[in-house]
């Protein structure tokens, strides 16, 4: 969605920035776990298919996915890069194209080690408050 291409919203615990390519080797490399496919319904694509799935979500007027970077990591690293610094996503799918208020929101702290921390409570709070302020081209 580009709705969110140049948002970053900063919250106590997690960063959500708009997934680019720049995340997709990171992205790509958590998709290979095999536990992850399978709690995420996901099945293996190459780097190639990944960068076309980013592109694609990123045009798509009905997805929003923001990367989850770890807020203390992205903050106290002077030039540290989001891609050094993610720990998931988060997304929002606009479910009835009539009526903006009704969607799903998933979220996935793909980093083992980031898992229990809050990091995806924060994302989705701060997922539902942004989402609650989409408008869509029709309105």
């Amino acid at each position: 969605m580009r709705l969110n291409q140049n948002i970053l919203l900063l919250g106590k615990k997690v960063v959500l920035v708009p997934y680019t390519s720049e995340h997709v080797p990171r992205y790509h490399e958590w998709m290979k776990s095999e536990e992850l496919q399978r709690l995420t319904a996901s099945e293996p694509l190459t780097l190639e298919q990944e960068y076309a799935m980013q592109h694609s979500w990123r045009e798509d007027a009905d997805k929003c996915t923001f990367i989850v970077l770890d807020a203390e990591k992205w903050q106290a690293q002077t030039g540290a890069t989001e891609e050094s610094c993610m720990v998931g996503d988060v997304n929002l799918f606009l479910t009835d194209p009539g009526d903006p208020s009704l969607g799903e929101i998933e979220v996935m702290i793909a980093e083992p080690s980031c898992r229990g921390k809050g990091f995806g409570t924060e994302a989705v709070l701060m997922m539902l408050s942004y989402g609650g302020d989409i408008q869509t081209d029709d309105e």
